[in-house]
């Protein structure tokens, strides 16, 4: 079940971007900040749905970092974001937090996994 609840969220959060993406002025300095923004964002879902499928412990681990590499990113690009458009900073901030949230939940599931492995 909560699997099925991590998919759905990190669905929603790409789909929050995409319409927060939408509503960005698109200047030369904001079009590659809403593509990486948007690569990175969409990256954590489809990993995610990876490693639901990995074929071993090790492959559904590895997914997971790449999971918290691309929501510690998206915390990256909405940094940059909120600093060329100030107007529409309170929005980034609040997806800023969600991408810190998805960040803690996969560290916490990496170090899970790691503490058992070691006391295999």
């Amino acid at each position: 079940m909560a699997t099925n609840n991590l998919e759905e969220r990190t669905k929603k959060f790409s789909d929050d971007i995409i319409v927060f993406a939408k509503k960005i002025p698109k200047t030369i300095i904001n079009l590659p900040l809403i593509s990486q923004l948007i690569r990175a964002v969409t990256s954590i879902g489809a990993n995610y749905c990876e490693a639901n499928g990995a074929c071993s412990r090790r492959d559904f681990k590895n997914k997971l970092y790449i999971c918290k590499k691309e929501a510690k990113e998206s915390k990256y690009w909405l940094d940059l974001i909120s600093k060329a458009n100030p107007e529409i900073k309170e929005d980034c901030q609040k997806l800023r937090q969600e991408a810190h949230e998805l960040t803690l939940i996969f560290s916490k599931s990496i170090l899970t996994i790691e503490n058992k492995e070691k006391s295999k």
